[in-house]
């Protein structure tokens, strides 16, 4: 009989007090921040909660890393959301921010913290610029769910139309699973930096959809 490999313990990233008692008990080599209230939409009618958890949450981390006597690596999962309006495209790592949502906004303030605590504090942090990555786990308020979820129901008869917004609209979709990796790489390098992590192909939504209802057989 192995013990367990995964302990979940309560943590919350408004708390900073919480926080550091976690980080001093576990003493963990390495931090992945993953936690946010990641939808854009949702984040306009919750900006406040948005930049607490989002901004301050990643703040109140670093910080509870700082105050060790041994700080662990720290991988911070930035958004392509920062990027917003777009100026060039691709984008790249030096890319300038013009975020335009409150996440956008919130991720932006984290990437920035993890620069600062890198360089002012000399801590091994670094930032993995996301652009969406979707797997089964993903909710179902985001599109690729919405769509995959009412392309099964209407395949099984369980639902007649699906509707969605701008079929038009472009994104750069990749495999969650890959993008794990990547983060787990960006700990493992000689020296902390930040990277993009995208397939650097964008497909539009009338795509996926094209896509979902052909493997389902579906017209």
């Amino acid at each position: 009989h192995e013990q367990p490999r995964l302990k979940l313990i309560y943590g919350d990233l408004t708390d900073g007090s919480n926080l550091s008692t976690i980080i001093n008990e576990i003493k963990p080599n390495e931090v992945y921040n993953l936690g946010a209230q990641s939808h854009v939409r949702v984040s306009f009618d919750m900006p406040i909660y948005t930049a607490d958890t989002d901004a301050l949450g990643t703040l109140r981390l670093l910080e509870a890393i700082r105050s060790t006597d041994k700080p662990a690596k720290f991988y911070q999962a930035s958004s392509s959301e920062m990027y917003g309006k777009v100026v060039e495209t691709p984008q790249t790592e030096k890319t300038p921010f013009y975020p335009r949502s409150p996440y956008g906004c919130a991720k932006a303030y984290s990437f920035w913290q993890t620069v600062n605590y890198r360089e002012a504090y000399g801590l091994f942090a670094c930032n993995g610029i996301l652009f969406n990555h979707e797997s089964p786990r993903r909710g179902e308020t985001f599109v690729t769910r919405k769509i995959t979820r009412a392309a099964t129901r209407i395949k099984l008869g369980l639902q007649d139309k699906l509707y969605l917004g701008n079929l038009d609209a472009k994104r750069d979709w990749g495999f969650a699973g890959d993008y794990v990796k990547a983060m787990w790489l960006t700990l493992q390098q000689d020296k902390p930096d930040d990277y993009v992590v995208a397939t650097g192909q964008s497909h539009s939504v009338k795509e996926f959809v094209a896509e979902v209802f052909s493997y389902l057989d579906l017209d």
